[in-house]
């Protein structure tokens, strides 16, 4: 199944829909009880989702008329996470690009909650702040019940779903101080979305192809299977020191194309789009504006 947070014109709010081929059915117009937002959908567990899908069902074969999503505007497809973890250096293209080392530990950095932004939305940042702003392609993954000494070969069963994320990046920033959390977490610098599609419809994780336009450019054109570091691997490594709760996101690093690395470089500019693409889940599009 396919979720996402959107709203209409007449009620700004976003609200939780499973997405249904181009249609979006909003589950507070057919559940008595519905979840207020993805969140609470995961905590309510097997059988929280197990009625969703039955609701579902019997809007299908009811026929329901559904609204076009493109006609909705998006949220972040995540809400009130407990914890954005970010990766870095999870692909040595990328981490060569950068000249970054790859260390034996994976490099683990927190994402701020404001950065948070939905499909087709607008990024907005002062020029005085930053000039090199960057993109990065990356596959988020949701975990779905707390995950605590989580095996390799257990791991995937700890994942609720899979989504898209664009890590924006304020580089000048990055390169400048000793922590990698502020330059990432301007506001709407975590664009998310456009859907989060759950684990059973992406059998392997590591078998997803990664790309990025920006402009009409394809900059970013990978696979995950070049990862350093495997969702199940990050899942035992974060698992072992502390307990992943429900809900927690975790973006798992970008491959090589960063605009920073490119000669000459290519960073967002004032009017840029960027498209970030996942096969098997969507395309997220980002539009910037320097103020």
């Amino acid at each position: 199944m396919r979720f996402s947070h959107l709203s209409t014109a007449a009620d700004p709010r976003p609200r939780l829909a499973a997405v249904i081929g181009d249609g979006a059915l909003f589950l507070d117009e057919v559940m008595a009880r519905p979840p207020r937002d993805l969140q609470e959908l995961i905590e309510r567990g097997d059988e929280g989702l197990a009625e969703v899908r039955s609701v579902v069902a019997a809007a299908e074969v009811d026929g329901r008329e559904l609204p076009a999503v493109h006609e909705l505007r998006h949220a972040s497809a995540i809400l009130r996470p407990p914890h954005v973890i970010a990766i870095g250096a999870n692909y040595a293209a990328h981490a060569s690009e950068l000249k970054l080392r790859s260390e034996k530990a994976a490099t683990v950095f927190n994402l701020w909650p404001n950065s948070l932004a939905g499909h087709g939305g607008t990024t907005t940042w002062p020029a005085d702040l930053s000039t090199q702003v960057d993109y990065e392609a990356e596959l988020g993954v949701v975990i779905g019940r707390p995950a605590r000494n989580v095996s390799v070969q257990d791991a995937l069963d700890y994942v609720w779903g899979y989504t898209v994320v664009n890590d924006i990046t304020a580089r000048d920033l990055q390169f400048s101080e000793a922590q990698w959390s502020r330059c990432k977490s301007f506001d709407g610098f975590t664009p998310t979305g456009p859907v989060v599609v759950t684990a059973d419809e992406i059998p392997d994780p590591q078998d997803l192809w990664l790309t990025t336009n920006v402009d009409g450019a394809i900059l970013q054109d990978a696979s995950t299977a070049d990862m350093v570091r495997s969702v199940p691997e990050l899942i035992e490594f974060l698992s072992r020191s502390a307990t992943i709760p429900p809900g927690t996101l975790i973006s798992t690093g970008s491959p090589g194309g960063a605009g920073y690395s490119r000669t000459p470089p290519v960073f967002l500019r004032d009017r840029s789009t960027v498209t970030v693409s996942i096969g098997g889940i969507g395309y997220l599009t980002t539009y910037c504006r320097v103020t």
